[in-house]
């Protein structure tokens, strides 16, 4: 009955895996995943309360909620029906194939739209994003997002990877970095490999490219890029490319892989108003560790202008320092945490610089922080500045990677997230990296 009543896309992307379950008045309908609720109970309940209204009358009421493969539930009948529904029941209920995690598609886990705070500086990009997500290749094809560096884009190319694997878990999708495409490539001609290297990248459903104003200049790449992307067009596979400004700004690329950018929707991200500020540090204060009063946030929203990182970044020092010394949160601490923020002028930063400071502040030959050694301290040492880094320049993660001796993007995501945590309990650490940012953000 409901299937009468909707699209075929609606029926095979959203409806037909729903599985529902009466109890008196109340028509429980679950779905595999919090997203697919959401997106339903915004999208389609109307649709899906009508039909249940038709089917069991005017007195039913709708709840929607999630169910999980692992859970014991019985096992559909050969009508596709689950046996405790009743016999007019309107949403059929096959069992879903277990999700298929491919290992190379690099997405990171927290890079989702659910935690992509949205607000008029990026709606229309996220709404985009997301439209992709959930119908590849179709529509916004490609899907180009340009802005400065620290607003989002990375984020929005893993969530709609996220999203895709939600929808569709068999399909193939693939984030790379430009640069990481370029040391891949070259790689393969180095090894003889080069045909793996186009399988690995042009049979995908989805491929992500980050960065992509790295290839500029890099002829040999950027015509198999432009084959790559050719050959993925042609199957009807979706492509999202991010880049710091529009595809006519990157003059150095040709212009028929620049028109190829400009085929599908471009959109941007620009740097946050002081509304979208506040949500993005309401939404990170909630994993604080200790409550956040209103007038801190708005405190740190009111300063740090243009970069979501080091919002985020001066919101970490606050809370670290109130947690290692066991201080409550207030007005006058984040003042005296984050005093660089009002005294003194900036200066332009750099991996170079951040790297000079660190390899002083410990005694270190400046050559060891590019270098191999995984050894302690240097390890540690060469994550605080990657941290740095991260927080205090406008430079993407494969970027900063490249700065540290071409290391992955993922070493670099892993150095940011073991500081941050050593500075909710160690004060040692937390010192030095407030030391550092004090040091470099001010003459």
């Amino acid at each position: 009955m409901l299937r009468r009543g909707v699209s075929p896309l609606d029926w095979n992307t959203w409806l037909k895996s729903l599985r529902d379950r009466q109890e008196g008045n109340t028509l429980h309908i679950d779905a595999p995943s919090d997203f697919h609720r959401r997106w339903v109970s915004s999208r389609l309940i109307d649709c899906v309360e009508e039909a249940a209204r038709a089917a069991f009358g005017p007195d039913i009421s709708v709840e929607l909620g999630l169910y999980h493969d692992a859970d014991p539930t019985p096992a559909p009948t050969p009508s596709g029906v689950a046996n405790h529904a009743p016999a007019h029941s309107f949403v059929v209920a096959p069992a879903l194939p277990a999700p298929v995690y491919d290992l190379e598609a690099r997405l990171v886990p927290r890079y989702t739209f659910d935690n992509f705070v949205v607000g008029q500086s990026n709606r229309f990009a996220c709404a985009a994003a997301m439209a992709v997500g959930e119908q590849v290749g179709s529509q916004y094809n490609p899907l180009f997002i340009y802005g400065p560096a620290g607003l989002g884009k990375t984020h929005l190319l893993h969530a709609v990877g996220h999203q895709r694997r939600e929808i569709a878990p068999a399909s193939v999708i693939r984030y790379v970095s430009s640069e990481q495409f370029l040391n891949e490539f070259i790689n393969g001609i180095r090894r003889k490999q080069t045909a793996e290297f186009q399988d690995r990248y042009r049979k995908v459903d989805v491929l992500l490219v980050d960065d992509v104003q790295f290839l500029e200049g890099k002829e040999q790449i950027l015509q198999e890029f432009f084959h790559t992307f050719n050959s993925l067009y042609a199957m009807g596979k979706q492509l999202v490319i991010s880049a710091d400004r529009t595809p006519k700004g990157l003059s150095t690329i040709e212009d028929r892989l620049r028109s190829r950018f400009e085929w599908g929707l471009i959109t941007d991200i620009q740097p946050p108003e002081v509304e979208t500020r506040l949500a993005i540090l309401r939404k990170n204060a909630e994993h604080a560790s200790r409550p956040v009063p209103e007038d801190v946030l708005r405190f740190i929203a009111e300063r740090v202008l243009d970069n979501v990182r080091e919002l985020e970044g001066a919101l970490t020092r606050v809370t670290a320092y109130a947690s290692v010394n066991n201080e409550r949160i207030n007005l006058e601490l984040a003042q005296e945490v984050l005093q660089y923020l009002t005294d003194g002028e900036c200066r332009q930063i750099t991996p170079g610089l951040v790297m000079d400071r660190v390899a002083a502040r410990y005694g270190l030959p400046l050559v060891d922080l590019t270098g191999p050694s995984r050894k302690q301290p240097l390890a540690a040492k060469r994550q605080i500045a990657m941290y740095l880094c991260r927080e205090l320049t406008n430079l993407s993660l494969p970027k900063i990677g490249a700065a540290f001796g071409g290391r992955d993007h993922t070493t670099v995501i892993h150095a940011v997230d073991r500081v941050k945590s050593q500075m909710q309990s160690d004060k040692a650490v937390l010192d030095e990296v407030t030391g550092l940012c004090k040091d470099l953000r001010t003459s």
